[in-house]
């Protein structure tokens, strides 16, 4: 049979001789979860700081693959090959013939020059970001659940670092912008827990004294990254 006795006491028993009700127990004596895990962790050491430094280092790789479509899907500048006024005053090369201009810097610098996207629909040529971002929100419903039970923050930081990078080299590779875009989404989909994953692992060595000071490790990466 179990044993009914409560874990944790109530040091004022409740009295039959009077009516007043039994002052509240005294919390304070009991240690909270953050004070228990203290006791056996330390509030603050410097290898705990060199764990949460390492595990931060995954947000400089975050913030590459969030913000690499503004320069990579930009369109880059281009000038006239023809001397011609017609070339000097247009406001943009859709109208002009393709001789008449050119590139200012290699074709493969951007999306826009590689494919021929200079005159496409904002839709296509905003496919590649908007993918990126789509699968972060997908990403974000269907592996923050996995990072709390199954699979735990460490390894779903390695598996999500595993797969970002994986996308993004084979991304370098794709030969239209339609393989870019599933590519890119793919890619946000598995960064989207590396944030909270970093944070929280970075964050849960450390005392409660020092975990605001830790947690800034990691945008700090993040700003390095950008």
């Amino acid at each position: 049979m179990a044993d009914s006795t409560p874990l944790l006491c109530n040091p004022y028993p409740p009295s039959s001789d009077t009516q007043e009700e039994p002052p509240s127990p005294p919390y304070k004596h009991h240690p909270s979860l953050g004070s228990t895990v203290e006791l056996c962790i330390g509030e603050f050491n410097w290898s705990q700081f060199l764990q949460s430094v390492l595990v931060s280092v995954a947000w400089l790789f975050d913030a590459q693959q969030t913000f690499i479509t503004v320069f990579t899907d930009a369109p880059p500048s281009w000038s006239c090959t023809q001397g011609n006024n017609a070339c000097a005053t247009a406001a943009t090369l859709c109208n002009l013939p393709r001789e008449w201009w050119a590139w200012d810097a290699p074709a493969y610098a951007s999306t826009v020059s590689e494919w021929g996207l200079e005159c496409a629909n904002s839709v296509i040529s905003g496919l590649p970001a908007s993918s990126f971002f789509m699968g972060c929100l997908v990403g974000g419903f269907v592996l923050a659940s996995l990072a709390d039970s199954s699979l735990g923050r460490k390894n779903m930081l390695f598996f999500s670092c595993l797969l970002m990078g994986i996308t993004s080299l084979l991304s370098a590779l794709s030969p239209n912008v339609w393989v870019y875009s599933a590519l890119k989404f793919f890619c946000g989909f598995a960064r989207a827990t590396i944030g909270t994953s970093a944070l929280v692992l970075a964050t849960e060595i450390v005392g409660k004294r020092r975990r605001g000071q830790i947690s800034v490790i990691g945008f700090f990466c993040f700003t390095i990254g950008t």
